[in-house]
């Protein structure tokens, strides 16, 4: 082999840890259809079980945060969608927070409620991904197609509200884009009639599959101390046995207003925490959106969807950070202000980075093939973990 230190070899073709004597380094990916976008896992094996799967981040890294001290305030919103692609009204609603902090401005009531709506249906469109890819990494293709059938619904209600099918647009600083349109209520109504049924074919085709809990049940389990002390947010928390969902504790927005339960981990199928827990606990939520959105469409009241909010946006020095329950965890922005047009410093927290730490360790002893079941249980999204 040339020199390694030969600058016209890339960093990539260069072993990226010693070789441990009996065991072998694999790579899996980046581009692997099973590590949910460019990441890559450095595996050392025997040939079955796994050593340890060391994450090797970065091959998705854009410079989101170091681009808001270079963009105005507003201009800023359509990157945020690119931070989460799966839960992109999330990423807008936690930034428009933030700056809202700043500026002390109130967002109407209204509005507060087509955010409510919007990040809802959001979260069940997510959430058919994270539990249909489960299904798919295992194998089980059929069941991750029914699940697509039901997403294309929600990316129709989705375009109507701001255009966009993945990286939606919504959120503006101060409100949102644009009001619910003419029959959009309804129709979302008729989704949710639709839909809940569904959700139990769902458990019958593939929840309730002995071959696929065979693969989830008891893998990996993560006790309530181990999920804390890693910092795990979100449904990986929760399967851990916590009750935990920032929608409720401390709250936000006007989700105080609706009556749902936070699901958490209790042991489905096997040990409070295993893989099978994280998946279910996903599957379980999409009924709480459903209630949400029912009694966000009931309640909805009348008003502005947009506060007053200056056409330039030059907050005075201040600081804040604002924190959302995505669909992947607490998602939370800090921005700092010096009284110019943009940002002087913007950080991301994101629920994938914590979970994508803890696959090291919680890869120790299992199966190759047991690491897909791992990843898609976790639900990691690339871009969250590199931004």
């Amino acid at each position: 082999m040339e020199n390694p230190k030969d600058p016209r070899i890339l960093e990539l073709h260069v072993p990226q840890a010693p070789a441990v004597p009996g065991e072998m380094l694999v790579n899996m990916g980046a581009q692997h259809p099973a590590t949910h976008g460019v990441l890559n896992f450095l595996m050392v094996t025997d040939g079955e079980v796994i050593h340890k799967a060391i994450p090797n981040c970065g091959y998705l890294h854009r410079g989101m945060e170091k681009i808001a001290e270079m963009t105005p305030y507003p201009a800023y919103m359509p990157y945020t969608d690119r931070i989460d692609y799966l839960g992109a009204m999330f990423a807008n609603q936690g930034y428009a927070m933030a700056v809202e902090k700043i500026l002390g401005i109130e967002v109407p009531r209204r509005a507060e409620y087509c955010r409510v709506i919007a990040c809802e249906l959001n979260r069940i469109a997510s959430h058919l991904i994270a539990t249909g890819c489960s299904a798919m990494d295992l194998g089980a293709f059929t069941p991750f197609t029914h699940w697509l059938r039901e997403r294309e619904t929600i990316n129709d209600l989705t375009e109507e509200l701001c255009g966009a099918r993945l990286t939606y647009n919504y959120m503006r600083i101060g409100g949102v884009s644009a009001d619910l349109p003419e029959g959009f209520s309804d129709r979302v109504l008729r989704f949710l009639d639709h839909f809940k049924p569904v959700i139990t074919e769902f458990d019958r085709l593939i929840s309730l599959n002995k071959i696929f809990m065979e693969r989830l049940v008891n893998l990996v389990p993560i006790s309530t101390e181990e999920a804390m002390d890693w910092g795990l947010v979100g449904p990986n928390l929760r399967a851990s046995g916590v009750e935990v969902d920032l929608r409720k504790h401390p709250g936000y927005s006007v989700y105080g207003d609706f009556d749902f339960q936070v699901i958490t981990g209790r042991g489905f199928k096997g040990q409070i925490g295993d893989s099978y827990d994280r998946y279910y606990v996903r599957v379980l939520e999409m009924y709480e959106s459903c209630k949400i959105l029912r009694q966000a469409l009931e309640k909805m009241p009348d008003g502005p969807i947009m506060a007053e909010v200056p056409k330039k946006l030059k907050p005075e020095k201040n600081e804040a950070y604002a924190r959302v329950e995505s669909v992947r965890g607490e998602m939370g922005y800090y921005v700092i202000s010096d009284g110019t047009d943009k940002p002087y410093r913007l950080k991301v927290k994101t629920g994938s980075f914590p979970a994508m730490a803890m696959m090291e360790k919680a890869s120790e002893g299992v199966m190759v093939a047991d690491v897909v079941a791992l990843i898609s249980a976790f639900d990691l999204i690339a871009p969250e973990i590199d931004r």
